[in-house]
């Protein structure tokens, strides 16, 4: 029988090659994220894989699976220890390679075969790696199926079994890539910015752009698992910055960003000033809703208020729904509301059909932005977004905060600002108007300026956003009130970013 796992193990040392190594703080609420050597090791991977061929029996799921990975000089040794591990508990795997995620999602729908399990630390630093997974197309993984496995995997439930396989699927990017590309040409010449970050998306990105008719302009696109100019993660001004100056340099009329694993896009203007994702996510629901009437999006509660205040959405009487963080969360909310489109700020967009198959697609974002643009011939990017009723927000700005104590600070920090709300105290000067509480704890005063806090879903850390629709300085003075709040805890630490 394979070993059951354990937590802690010290590297070189015999012990270490002999047993899995497991730290249970790696299953997080929709993926897993480890330290790979630290807190993982590739007997840890192999056990995964074994559990996870275990779950898909007990969820009735046929035992195949599709597997990739991105682009870290690990990640294909542990994509290949996690097929041992699903060949061992019987599963027939279909191995499409280097991949991005959503290469792996659309590969669920192109191969019919309904699980992945795709080999990707996204955005994470260097040195980690982790699994997304799912079981039913088009969704991934939430905290039940993730509570589970991890219950199989920490108590060795294994059941090895006959019949598992494996096949390489060669070229498959062709087919992603193909599948992209099978629409009209745009009518409007467009120069576009195509950053990678120096991740996986430099091997797919560009050449999905091109065909598509645009004047590419690759900007870190040549592979360095070492990312030696910052992180591939849209969300981080290192890399909007460096987006917003190759734009100005070229004068191309839209940047565009991608994620570790390409399920995330982020935008610059042709002014090179950075647009949000949020508010790209308000952009694009006024243009898809005047082409699909009716239409309903998602999302998140991070997101700016304007999807629910924003003059040309309530006159078209566009529904919006707030919900959780989390690309699990709101894909599946999607699907469940059959809604047009949701939308994360931190990137992840989420198109259903007949615009999309559901899951979230950092290329497919690309395109549906550069559609928005040749809708809108007469107008750059800048002016669509100078449309939009003006608001004030930050960037996501994460605290430290130890994954075994930062739901504990959650918890403590909503009561703190729910026992706010009922003593009738203020914030900035002004009533609490709302407090929601359905993904941590988002607080809105009297004129709209808000505030959320939450825990990171994927990192040792906490999540901070703030808005207003009054003044750059109300929303700076919201951040010092919410961050005085977290202060009382000091398990709280440093800022990965300010405002």
């Amino acid at each position: 029988m394979f070993p059951k796992p354990v937590p802690n193990l010290r590297p070189n040392t015999f012990e270490y090659e002999e047993a899995p190594l497991i730290k249970s703080t790696g299953f997080r609420e929709y993926d897993a994220r480890w330290l790979f050597g630290a807190d993982l090791n590739l007997m840890g991977v192999q056990a995964l894989g074994m559990g996870l061929g275990a779950l898909l029996r007990e969820l009735g799921v046929a035992p195949e699976i599709v597997v990739g990975h991105d682009y870290r000089s690990y990640s294909s040794s542990i994509k290949l220890a996690l097929v041992s591990g699903l060949m061992a508990a019987g599963v027939r795997v279909r191995d499409i390679g280097l991949a991005l995620s959503p290469m792996a999602y659309f590969a669920q729908f192109d191969l019919d075969v309904a699980a992945v399990a795709m080999v990707t630390a996204s955005h994470n630093d260097n040195g980690w790696t982790g699994v997304k997974m799912g079981a039913r197309r088009p969704v991934t993984f939430g905290p039940e199926e993730m509570g589970r496995l991890k219950e199989i995997v920490l108590a060795g439930e294994f059941h090895e079994a006959e019949g598992g396989s494996y096949r390489y699927i060669e070229n498959f990017s062709a087919r992603y890539i193909d599948d992209l590309t099978r629409r009209p040409p745009f009518a409007r010449k467009m120069k576009v910015v195509a950053a990678c970050g120096n991740g996986t998306a430099g091997a797919f990105a560009p050449q999905m752009l091109e065909r598509l008719g645009c004047d590419v302009i690759p900007l870190d696109v040549a592979p360095d698992y070492t990312f030696p100019r910052y992180n591939p993660n849209p969300e981080d001004l290192h890399m909007l910055h460096a987006i917003a100056d190759k734009v100005r340099e070229t004068g191309a009329c839209v940047g565009l960003g991608f994620d570790g694993d390409g399920d995330r896009c982020g935008v610059v203007d042709n002014h090179g000033d950075e647009i949000f994702a949020d508010k790209i996510g308000v952009m694009l629901a006024r243009d898809l809703s005047k082409v699909h009437p009716n239409a309903s999006f998602v999302v998140d509660v991070k997101s700016t208020g304007l999807f629910a205040t924003d003059p040309e959405l309530v006159a078209r009487g566009v529904v919006t729904e707030y919900w959780k963080t989390g690309h699990s969360y709101i894909k599946r909310r999607v699907s469940e509301r059959k809604a047009l489109a949701g939308f994360e700020k931190s990137g992840h967009f989420f198109f259903n059909e007949p615009i999309g198959r559901g899951y979230d697609d950092g290329l497919l974002t690309a395109v549906h932005v550069l559609e928005m643009l040749d809708r809108n011939p007469t107008k750059s990017m800048a002016e669509l977004y100078a449309e939009l009723p003006k608001t004030w927000g930050s960037p996501t700005m994460s605290p430290h905060c130890d994954d075994e104590k930062k739901y504990g600070v959650i918890d403590k920090v909503t009561a703190r600002i729910e026992a706010m709300r009922a003593q009738g105290e203020q914030i900035i000067g002004q009533p609490i108007r709302d407090v929601v509480t359905i993904n941590g704890v988002r607080v809105t005063v009297a004129d709209g300026t808000w505030g959320l806090v939450r825990a990171s879903s994927n990192k040792p850390e906490l999540v901070v956003v703030v808005e207003s629709p009054v003044s750059q300085s109300r929303m700076k003075e919201m951040f010092t009130a919410i961050d005085a709040v977290l202060r009382e805890n000091s398990e709280v630490g440093a800022y990965n970013q300010t405002i």
